[in-house]
């Protein structure tokens, strides 16, 4: 298992053990908690003595991924652990072949162009990325959707 340090936490892999903590800390964050469990296993948490205090998840849609649940707890941001762990899923994304990453927000569309992401319309979106629950109605129709092109294998 491969961890990086932050200065205040580490980065590591998801287990099911840190199931409960990770919904605790998206229903605090006013994120949907669909799909969560079935993809937990490519999710990245940050850990300070125990406790979550950072999440980002990775959910695999065939060739392409979808960019979910970052959350970072309020007295943890501004302190670069956001960029930190969407820095790692993207990593991950690429390592994976993914030819793109998707992500829905309607917070933080000024967040995701730093990393590369650019806006596109929901049409644009690949059907094994719509046919997630964040697409089918766990993130409201009025959120902004993303993309970020990976360059991997080609369809």
């Amino acid at each position: 298992m491969t961890t990086t340090t932050t200065p205040t936490a580490e980065l590591r892999r998801a287990t099911q053990g840190d199931l409960a903590r990770v919904e605790q800390l998206l229903t605090v964050s006013g994120l949907p908690l669909d799909g969560v469990a079935e993809s937990l296993d490519t999710f990245i948490v940050a850990e300070h003595d125990g406790t979550i205090v950072g999440v980002a998840g990775l959910e695999c849609c065939s060739a392409n991924g979808l960019l979910r649940s970052v959350a970072v707890r309020d007295e943890w941001r501004s302190r670069g652990l956001g960029r930190s762990l969407v820095t790692r899923v993207i990593a991950d994304a690429e390592s994976k072949g993914m030819n793109a990453l998707y992500l829905l927000t309607t917070t933080a569309e000024g967040y995701f162009p730093s990393f590369g992401f650019a806006p596109v319309t929901r049409e644009a979106v690949p059907a094994d990325v719509k046919a997630t629950a964040e697409f089918q109605g766990a993130c409201p129709a009025s959120a902004s959707v993303m993309e970020l092109s990976l360059g991997g294998a080609t369809s």
